[in-house]
């Protein structure tokens, strides 16, 4: 699995641009990427800041996460811009008949691939040795650019997780 993003984010957006990852529930089938593609295509072409236009980047990265990017030196993302956004993705969820806002279903490369996993379970797959602390995992907190190229997939040990499992601090 090639997980080097860095070929898809563009170059032309400074560090700090503003960085927006939904995780979808499953893998987009191909029909549906190519449909998905065209949603964000619309939604870039429109998306406007009290009525100018925001410089923005959105793809579909392994089939299952849907990044949204904003360069606010050129134009500052507002609560009716990030509305805007949040309207997308939910469509996105309804058409698709996908969740793609639940923070307690986390995503780790397991065997080549991608893997979810409830929260709950997560001392679970610890203990059993289904994650460890090299596992890598999708830190879905990224906020910047620079941050979704650093910070997006990392082992679980430098993530926020492993503070959260006594199991993995033990090891």
């Amino acid at each position: 699995m090639d997980l080097n993003i860095q070929k898809y984010i563009p170059e032309d957006f400074p560090a700090q641009s503003r960085v927006w990852v939904y995780q979808s529930s499953r893998l987009f089938t191909m029909g549906e990427a190519f449909e998905i593609e065209t949603i964000l295509e619309d939604f870039l072409s429109s998306w406007n800041a009290h009525g100018a236009p925001v410089k923005g980047y959105a793809n579909l990265l392994f089939g299952q996460f849907v990044i949204l990017m904003a360069d606010e030196d050129k134009t500052a993302v507002s609560g009716c811009s990030t509305d805007t956004s949040v309207r997308m993705i939910k469509n996105i969820e309804e058409q698709f008949k996908v969740n793609m806002f639940d923070r307690q279903t986390l995503a780790f490369i397991i065997k080549e691939k991608i893997q979810l996993l409830p929260l709950s379970q997560l001392n679970y797959a610890v203990e059993n040795n289904f994650v460890n602390a090299d596992t890598l995992y999708f830190n879905n907190t990224v906020l910047t650019k620079e941050e979704l190229l650093n910070k997006w997939i990392i082992p679980v040990k430098e993530s926020w997780l492993a503070k959260k499992l006594p199991v993995m601090n033990a090891k």
